[in-house]
């Protein structure tokens, strides 16, 4: 499988591209989308929206894993950000990409093993799991994460239904039975 991972802002965007192949990871690439932060905000996004078409292009992600909107302290900068990922998510639409969305606590447990890990702290452990020779820029650091963290579920998803599918009915999880 392989899975773009996407951190939206309007000034910088990172994405990164990683492969699996059963139990292995591989790192594909990564980058940071700089836009001309002296431009409109709409000239920004057609910028991210064009950039984005050329990484797919070059790349060809199965699937996305997206960074969730979470509630910024800012209401406008949360409303810029949820501008990019409108941009990203009608470009994964395009595209034909599925994709799914991470909450940012949640990638930081998967790669760090904990929420409230700093971005320094997700960049070099993500340079040391993908064995890169130097850390990424912040934004594609987390990009990489995000892609990494949906790996790391999908196969652990994958564990789960494969072993449920070996167990008898009595002893599968489900909808609770009544009269039990």
């Amino acid at each position: 499988m392989r899975v773009i991972g996407i951190d939206p802002g309007t000034r910088h965007l990172g994405w990164g591209v990683l492969e699996s192949e059963g139990t292995r990871v591989t790192h594909v690439a990564h980058g940071v989308i700089d836009t001309d932060t002296s431009a409109p905000l709409a000239s920004r996004l057609v910028e991210i929206d064009d950039a984005l078409l050329q990484v797919f292009a070059e790349h060809r992600p199965e699937v996305a894993a997206v960074e969730a909107l979470f509630f910024a302290k800012d209401p406008q900068s949360a409303a810029k950000l949820g501008h990019a990922r409108g941009v990203v998510l009608l470009r994964l639409a395009r595209a034909g990409i599925p994709f799914v969305e991470m909450p940012p606590a949640r990638v930081k447990r998967a790669v760090v093993g904990g929420g409230l890990a700093t971005k320094d702290q997700v960049a070099r452990v993500i340079t040391g799991i993908l064995r890169l020779d130097s850390p990424p820029r912040a934004d594609a650091a987390d990009a990489l994460a995000n892609a990494f963290a949906h790996l790391t579920m999908a196969r652990f998803t994958e564990a789960l239904e494969a072993a449920g599918a070996r167990l008898p009915p009595s002893r599968r999880r489900g909808p609770a039975r009544r009269g039990r």
